[in-house]
């Protein structure tokens, strides 16, 4: 799960849980998504690199794309 590429569908930012869909067992899930920098906004349609996943569903990112 590390490394995976994914888009932001929900806004990620201080105060907020934010969703990610990431490309999983060839299709596509939802995770819940925090920014991996505190204090980072990371606005829907972003593709971020997840850095920390915890299971069972939810992940920390930061933009891929800097």
């Amino acid at each position: 799960m590390v490394g995976e590429l994914g888009r932001v569908t929900g806004t990620i930012g201080p105060g907020l849980v934010g969703e990610v869909m990431v490309r999983v067992r060839g299709g596509a899930e939802a995770f819940l998504a925090y920014a991996a920098e505190p204090g980072e906004r990371i606005e829907r349609g972003t593709v971020v690199i997840v850095t920390e996943y915890q299971p069972p569903r939810t992940v920390y990112v930061t933009s891929a794309y800097t």
